[in-house]
């Protein structure tokens, strides 16, 4: 994440002066006004796409952002509104206004209208369901405002400029990859295999599964023991309960979610288990505490800072930038974010990405 040096302080302006229609309120609004002017004569960083390496951070045509997303209701959620709200921080040239956190797409959709009516020049959202979404987002691209789609996407290409993804298929497979790696190196004869999904009504966590299988399958592996529950940590202690008493030996165990592997680590605890290796899913500060402390084998990041990737993309086509990092410096249509792993060799390195659950 960009770090900013030498910049001015920062600070939170009151929620009062923005009132969505129809009830939906926006409860925070980061503003980066400098408390002295930039110096004078320096171009600022505007100019098009032939900005040099870095000239993008320099502050530029000051923007106002519209973030929405959903109710902050899992340590994941919470923390990509965080980072959201973190990285529009960094930069003095933006304006963020954050519409309340809902699982309601009604209310959502009332929320990017509130935008629209408002002429932000950006608006990043993360959809509580991108196919109820997809319209209302289609209206702010007729509508001259780029629209940056996070983590769930939308029916249509029309409805934003560009999608920001985490990797679910790759989770699976990172997972699924390592699983083989301990089974060779631990020379383990006819391992058990077990998964703890997540709700698997999900497009993502059938995605995440069937990375899973397809890795597995490489070295000749399969689940033998598969259970699902709801990405809490009352339903993560249940199925993972459910599971240790369907299997008394098990080998390698992947959850998916380190939120519900609160629960599952509880009931690991409760049930006196632990010989088998423990691998979880997008990266918790608890998850990277077990890693450190050998409670767990590793855990699979889905970036949480996805929502912060959004914001800078959204400041970029909010000012006609481009990406100086690229041969090809339009911002891109899509980007997937990587899902790599995270054990004791390399946990220091993302502890900082680590969310509390």
């Amino acid at each position: 994440m960009f770090t900013p040096t030498n910049r001015p302080h920062r600070r939170l302006l009151a929620s009062a002066a923005a009132v969505f229609a129809a009830g939906a309120l926006v409860v925070g609004c980061t503003s980066n006004e400098p408390e002295e002017e930039a110096n004078a004569g320096g171009d600022g960083g505007e100019g098009g796409n032939a900005e040099p390496a870095g000239g993008n951070n320099e502050p530029g045509e000051e923007v106002t952002i519209g973030f929405s997303g959903p109710e902050a209701d899992h340590g994941w959620l919470a923390a990509v509104t965080d980072s959201a709200v973190a990285e529009a921080e960094s930069f003095e040239d933006v304006t963020l206004q954050v519409a309340e956190g809902t699982n309601d797409a009604n209310l959502q959709i009332s929320q990017i209208e509130t935008f629209i009516n408002q002429e932000v020049d950006a608006i990043v959202v993360l959809p509580s369901d991108g196919a109820q979404l997809t319209e209302v987002a289609t209206r702010a691209m007729d509508a001259g405002i780029p629209v940056v789609n996070v983590d769930r996407e939308f029916s249509s290409p029309d409805a934003s400029r560009t999608t920001i993804l985490g990797d679910n298929y790759g989770m699976g497979v990172t997972a699924g990859t390592y699983a083989c790696q301990l089974i060779e190196e631990n020379d383990i004869q006819d391992p058990v295999i077990a998964e703890i999904a997540g709700i698997d009504s999900l497009p993502l966590t059938q995605d995440r599964t069937q990375g899973f299988n397809d890795a597995l399958d490489k070295c000749g592996q399969t689940v033998d023991n598969r259970v699902a529950a709801e990405f809490t940590v009352e339903s993560g202690e249940a199925a993972a309960s459910n599971l240790l008493q369907a299997a008394p030996q098990i080998d390698i165990i992947w959850n998916h979610d380190d939120d519900q592997g609160v629960g599952v680590k509880q009931a690991f605890d409760n049930a006196g288990r632990d010989e088998f290796f423990f691998i979880g899913g997008a990266g918790s500060a608890n998850a990277m505490r077990w890693i450190k402390n050998g409670e767990m084998e590793a855990t699979v990041l889905y970036p949480p800072t996805q929502a912060a990737d959004g914001i800078r993309l959204a400041r970029l086509l909010a000012q006609d930038k481009g990406m100086s990092d690229l041969v090809q410096e339009d911002v891109p249509r899509r980007i997937v974010l990587d899902a790599p792993l995270v054990t004791a060799e390399n946990v220091d390195q993302y502890m900082h990405l680590g969310f509390e659950s």
